[in-house]
Protein backbone atom coordinates (compact mmCIF):
# COMPACT_ATOMS: atom_id res chain seq x y z
CA UNK A 1 0.00 0.00 0.00
CA UNK A 2 2.99 2.29 1.08
CA UNK A 3 4.74 1.25 -2.30
CA UNK A 4 1.29 2.50 -4.43
CA UNK A 5 1.29 5.82 -2.89
CA UNK A 6 4.76 6.45 -2.83
CA UNK A 7 4.68 6.41 -6.71
CA UNK A 8 1.32 7.75 -7.58
CA UNK A 9 2.55 10.66 -5.06
CA UNK A 10 5.24 11.48 -8.12
CA UNK A 11 3.58 13.39 -11.22
CA UNK A 12 5.36 11.24 -14.29
CA UNK A 13 3.96 8.15 -12.22
CA UNK A 14 0.87 10.02 -12.88
CA UNK A 15 0.76 11.19 -15.77
CA UNK A 16 2.25 7.65 -17.24
CA UNK A 17 -0.85 5.99 -15.30
CA UNK A 18 -3.07 8.37 -16.86
CA UNK A 19 -2.19 7.84 -20.77
CA UNK A 20 -2.30 4.24 -20.45
CA UNK A 21 -5.49 4.41 -18.95
CA UNK A 22 -6.60 6.84 -22.52
CA UNK A 23 -5.01 4.52 -24.26
CA UNK A 24 -7.04 1.19 -22.64
CA UNK A 25 -10.21 3.13 -23.06
CA UNK A 26 -9.10 4.33 -27.29
CA UNK A 27 -8.67 0.75 -27.46
CA UNK A 28 -11.56 -0.71 -26.15
CA UNK A 29 -13.83 1.91 -28.15
CA UNK A 30 -12.12 1.53 -31.83
CA UNK A 31 -12.75 -2.67 -30.92
CA UNK A 32 -16.55 -2.08 -30.71
CA UNK A 33 -16.70 0.23 -33.51
CA UNK A 34 -14.97 -2.20 -35.69
CA UNK A 35 -17.20 -5.04 -34.20
CA UNK A 36 -20.13 -2.46 -35.46
CA UNK A 37 -18.91 -1.49 -38.58
CA UNK A 38 -18.48 -5.48 -39.18
CA UNK A 39 -22.28 -6.31 -38.05
CA UNK A 40 -23.49 -3.40 -40.52
CA UNK A 41 -21.46 -5.25 -43.29
CA UNK A 42 -23.30 -8.75 -42.62
CA UNK A 43 -26.69 -7.05 -42.08
CA UNK A 44 -26.02 -5.26 -45.31
CA UNK A 45 -24.84 -8.79 -47.52
CA UNK A 46 -27.85 -10.56 -45.90
CA UNK A 47 -30.35 -7.59 -47.12
CA UNK A 48 -28.89 -7.45 -50.62
CA UNK A 49 -29.22 -11.47 -50.70
CA UNK A 50 -32.49 -11.51 -49.87
CA UNK A 51 -33.41 -8.88 -52.39
CA UNK A 52 -31.20 -11.51 -55.18
CA UNK A 53 -33.67 -13.62 -57.82
CA UNK A 54 -31.93 -16.65 -56.10
CA UNK A 55 -33.39 -18.78 -53.99
CA UNK A 56 -31.33 -19.25 -50.20
CA UNK A 57 -32.10 -21.01 -46.95
CA UNK A 58 -32.47 -17.99 -44.73
CA UNK A 59 -32.14 -19.76 -41.54
CA UNK A 60 -29.17 -21.38 -43.38
CA UNK A 61 -27.61 -17.46 -43.93
CA UNK A 62 -28.94 -16.39 -40.70
CA UNK A 63 -26.62 -18.86 -39.42
CA UNK A 64 -23.47 -18.18 -41.53
CA UNK A 65 -24.11 -14.24 -40.93
CA UNK A 66 -23.80 -15.30 -36.95
CA UNK A 67 -20.63 -17.53 -37.21
CA UNK A 68 -19.07 -14.30 -39.15
CA UNK A 69 -20.06 -11.96 -36.04
CA UNK A 70 -18.73 -14.54 -33.50
CA UNK A 71 -15.18 -14.63 -35.43
CA UNK A 72 -14.87 -11.18 -36.00
CA UNK A 73 -15.71 -10.64 -32.28
CA UNK A 74 -13.71 -13.24 -31.06
CA UNK A 75 -10.55 -11.87 -33.50
CA UNK A 76 -10.87 -8.42 -32.68
CA UNK A 77 -11.52 -8.75 -28.90
CA UNK A 78 -8.31 -11.32 -28.89
CA UNK A 79 -6.28 -8.35 -30.85
CA UNK A 80 -7.86 -6.01 -27.99
CA UNK A 81 -6.81 -8.03 -24.90
CA UNK A 82 -3.09 -8.82 -26.49
CA UNK A 83 -2.89 -4.71 -26.83
CA UNK A 84 -4.35 -3.95 -23.43
CA UNK A 85 -1.67 -6.31 -22.14
CA UNK A 86 1.22 -4.96 -23.72
CA UNK A 87 -0.10 -1.41 -22.32
CA UNK A 88 0.15 -2.31 -18.89
CA UNK A 89 3.57 -3.85 -19.40
CA UNK A 90 3.28 -7.41 -19.96
CA UNK A 91 5.59 -9.19 -22.28
CA UNK A 92 3.58 -11.05 -25.18
CA UNK A 93 6.94 -12.51 -26.92
CA UNK A 94 6.64 -15.81 -25.15
CA UNK A 95 3.13 -16.09 -25.67
CA UNK A 96 3.29 -14.98 -29.67
CA UNK A 97 5.81 -17.36 -30.04
CA UNK A 98 3.75 -20.00 -28.80
CA UNK A 99 0.81 -19.14 -30.93
CA UNK A 100 2.51 -18.83 -33.68
CA UNK A 101 4.15 -22.38 -33.70
CA UNK A 102 0.68 -23.56 -33.33
CA UNK A 103 -0.89 -21.79 -35.49
CA UNK A 104 1.62 -22.88 -38.02
CA UNK A 105 0.96 -26.18 -37.64
CA UNK A 106 -2.67 -26.08 -37.69
CA UNK A 107 -2.32 -24.06 -40.82
CA UNK A 108 -0.83 -26.97 -42.63
CA UNK A 109 -2.72 -29.84 -41.64
CA UNK A 110 -6.31 -27.55 -42.21
CA UNK A 111 -5.42 -25.34 -45.60
CA UNK A 112 -8.13 -27.48 -47.59
CA UNK A 113 -10.77 -27.37 -45.38
CA UNK A 114 -9.81 -23.39 -44.58
CA UNK A 115 -9.83 -22.81 -47.91
CA UNK A 116 -13.50 -24.55 -48.18
CA UNK A 117 -14.48 -22.68 -45.56
CA UNK A 118 -13.71 -19.61 -47.03
CA UNK A 119 -14.98 -20.27 -50.36
CA UNK A 120 -18.33 -21.68 -48.75
CA UNK A 121 -18.89 -17.90 -47.30
CA UNK A 122 -18.24 -16.39 -50.77
CA UNK A 123 -20.18 -19.08 -52.31
CA UNK A 124 -23.76 -17.74 -49.91
CA UNK A 125 -22.82 -13.77 -50.10
CA UNK A 126 -21.94 -13.20 -53.27
CA UNK A 127 -24.89 -15.09 -54.87
CA UNK A 128 -23.50 -17.41 -57.14
CA UNK A 129 -25.79 -20.14 -56.91
CA UNK A 130 -28.92 -21.45 -54.76
CA UNK A 131 -30.42 -24.81 -53.54
CA UNK A 132 -32.92 -25.85 -56.75
CA UNK A 133 -30.84 -24.16 -58.92
CA UNK A 134 -29.16 -26.08 -61.99
CA UNK A 135 -25.98 -25.62 -62.60
CA UNK A 136 -22.44 -26.80 -63.63
CA UNK A 137 -19.11 -27.32 -62.05
CA UNK A 138 -16.88 -28.99 -64.76
CA UNK A 139 -17.83 -31.79 -66.19
CA UNK A 140 -20.34 -32.04 -63.10
CA UNK A 141 -23.81 -30.54 -63.87
CA UNK A 142 -27.32 -31.16 -61.92
CA UNK A 143 -29.63 -29.38 -59.44
CA UNK A 144 -28.32 -28.00 -56.02
CA UNK A 145 -29.38 -29.72 -52.68
CA UNK A 146 -27.16 -28.57 -50.89
CA UNK A 147 -24.67 -25.70 -49.98
CA UNK A 148 -22.71 -26.53 -46.79
CA UNK A 149 -19.81 -24.61 -45.17
CA UNK A 150 -17.42 -27.13 -46.76
CA UNK A 151 -18.79 -28.78 -49.80
CA UNK A 152 -21.85 -28.33 -52.48
CA UNK A 153 -23.87 -31.44 -53.44
CA UNK A 154 -25.24 -31.52 -56.98
CA UNK A 155 -27.97 -34.11 -58.07
CA UNK A 156 -28.05 -35.18 -61.49
CA UNK A 157 -30.53 -35.54 -63.77
CA UNK A 158 -30.05 -39.17 -64.19
CA UNK A 159 -29.97 -39.37 -60.14
CA UNK A 160 -26.52 -39.00 -59.36
CA UNK A 161 -25.48 -36.88 -56.31
CA UNK A 162 -21.72 -35.12 -56.67
CA UNK A 163 -20.52 -33.72 -53.44
CA UNK A 164 -17.77 -31.32 -54.67
CA UNK A 165 -15.52 -29.36 -51.98
CA UNK A 166 -16.17 -25.59 -52.01
CA UNK A 167 -12.35 -25.00 -52.88
CA UNK A 168 -12.07 -26.63 -55.56
CA UNK A 169 -14.93 -24.75 -57.31
CA UNK A 170 -13.33 -21.91 -59.74
CA UNK A 171 -16.15 -21.67 -62.24
CA UNK A 172 -19.66 -22.22 -62.05
CA UNK A 173 -22.54 -21.63 -65.08
CA UNK A 174 -25.61 -20.92 -63.29
CA UNK A 175 -28.69 -22.28 -65.73
CA UNK A 176 -31.66 -20.61 -63.43
CA UNK A 177 -30.68 -17.34 -62.58
CA UNK A 178 -32.34 -16.11 -66.03
CA UNK A 179 -34.88 -16.55 -68.52
CA UNK A 180 -33.59 -19.39 -71.16
CA UNK A 181 -34.08 -19.40 -74.74
CA UNK A 182 -35.89 -22.36 -76.59
CA UNK A 183 -34.41 -22.64 -80.16
CA UNK A 184 -35.84 -24.88 -82.95
CA UNK A 185 -34.73 -25.25 -86.44
CA UNK A 186 -37.77 -26.70 -88.71
CA UNK A 187 -36.65 -28.50 -92.42
CA UNK A 188 -38.93 -27.93 -95.18
CA UNK A 189 -38.49 -28.96 -99.06
CA UNK A 190 -36.95 -26.18 -101.51
CA UNK A 191 -40.71 -26.72 -103.36
CA UNK A 192 -42.99 -25.11 -100.42
CA UNK A 193 -43.39 -21.50 -100.27
CA UNK A 194 -41.69 -20.05 -97.65
CA UNK A 195 -44.70 -17.11 -96.73
CA UNK A 196 -47.06 -20.28 -96.49
CA UNK A 197 -44.28 -22.22 -94.15
CA UNK A 198 -44.07 -18.77 -91.87
CA UNK A 199 -47.76 -18.61 -91.75
CA UNK A 200 -48.21 -21.99 -90.87
CA UNK A 201 -45.00 -21.69 -88.14
CA UNK A 202 -46.73 -18.56 -86.58
CA UNK A 203 -49.84 -19.75 -86.53
CA UNK A 204 -48.48 -22.98 -84.63
CA UNK A 205 -45.82 -21.04 -82.29
CA UNK A 206 -48.74 -18.85 -80.67
CA UNK A 207 -51.33 -22.33 -79.89
CA UNK A 208 -47.86 -23.73 -78.23
CA UNK A 209 -47.76 -20.51 -76.25
CA UNK A 210 -51.58 -21.12 -74.98
CA UNK A 211 -50.44 -24.95 -74.22
CA UNK A 212 -47.91 -24.19 -71.32
CA UNK A 213 -46.77 -21.48 -68.52
CA UNK A 214 -43.50 -22.12 -69.68
CA UNK A 215 -43.16 -19.42 -72.21
CA UNK A 216 -42.64 -16.08 -70.52
CA UNK A 217 -42.71 -14.49 -74.13
CA UNK A 218 -44.86 -15.08 -77.12
CA UNK A 219 -42.14 -17.18 -79.99
CA UNK A 220 -41.01 -15.57 -82.91
CA UNK A 221 -40.19 -17.11 -86.18
CA UNK A 222 -37.14 -15.67 -87.37
CA UNK A 223 -36.94 -17.07 -90.80
CA UNK A 224 -35.07 -18.82 -92.92
CA UNK A 225 -31.64 -19.96 -91.10
CA UNK A 226 -29.56 -22.20 -93.57
CA UNK A 227 -30.34 -23.09 -96.80
CA UNK A 228 -29.18 -26.26 -98.54
CA UNK A 229 -28.94 -28.00 -101.81
CA UNK A 230 -32.69 -29.78 -101.48
CA UNK A 231 -34.21 -27.89 -98.10
CA UNK A 232 -33.91 -25.32 -96.14
CA UNK A 233 -34.16 -24.34 -92.37
CA UNK A 234 -36.71 -21.59 -90.92
CA UNK A 235 -35.73 -20.82 -87.54
CA UNK A 236 -37.58 -20.58 -84.18
CA UNK A 237 -37.44 -18.76 -80.74
CA UNK A 238 -39.20 -18.82 -78.02
CA UNK A 239 -38.48 -17.56 -74.39
CA UNK A 240 -38.55 -20.02 -71.51
CA UNK A 241 -38.51 -19.83 -67.27
CA UNK A 242 -35.43 -20.72 -66.66
CA UNK A 243 -34.28 -24.41 -67.20
CA UNK A 244 -37.84 -25.16 -69.07
CA UNK A 245 -36.32 -24.58 -72.67
CA UNK A 246 -36.12 -28.20 -72.98
CA UNK A 247 -39.25 -28.75 -72.24
CA UNK A 248 -40.63 -26.18 -74.69
CA UNK A 249 -38.57 -27.12 -77.52
CA UNK A 250 -39.76 -31.02 -77.45
CA UNK A 251 -43.60 -29.40 -77.23
CA UNK A 252 -42.70 -27.00 -80.30
CA UNK A 253 -41.18 -29.87 -82.01
CA UNK A 254 -44.48 -32.26 -81.63
CA UNK A 255 -46.92 -29.17 -82.54
CA UNK A 256 -45.09 -28.18 -85.86
CA UNK A 257 -45.15 -31.72 -86.75
CA UNK A 258 -48.84 -32.50 -86.15
CA UNK A 259 -49.48 -28.75 -88.33
CA UNK A 260 -47.65 -29.73 -90.87
CA UNK A 261 -48.80 -33.38 -91.58
CA UNK A 262 -52.26 -31.85 -91.11
CA UNK A 263 -51.62 -29.61 -94.32
CA UNK A 264 -49.25 -32.60 -96.13
CA UNK A 265 -46.07 -31.04 -95.95
CA UNK A 266 -43.16 -33.40 -95.06
CA UNK A 267 -40.31 -31.94 -93.08
CA UNK A 268 -36.86 -33.27 -94.12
Amino acid sequence: MNWIREHLSKPEMLASLFWIIVKIILIYIVARICIKIADKTIAHMIAARDKSPLKFDRRRTNTIGSLIHNLIAYTVNLICIMLILGQVGLNLGPLLAGAGVLGLAIGFGAQSLVKDVITGFFIIFEDQFGVGDVIQIDSFKGTVEEIGIRVTRLKSWTGEVHIIPNGNIKQVTNFSTYNSLAVVDVTIPHHMDIDDATQILKETVKHVQDLTEDIVKEPEVLGVQVVGTTDLKIRIIAECKPTRQFNVTRLLNIEIKKRLDSVQIETM
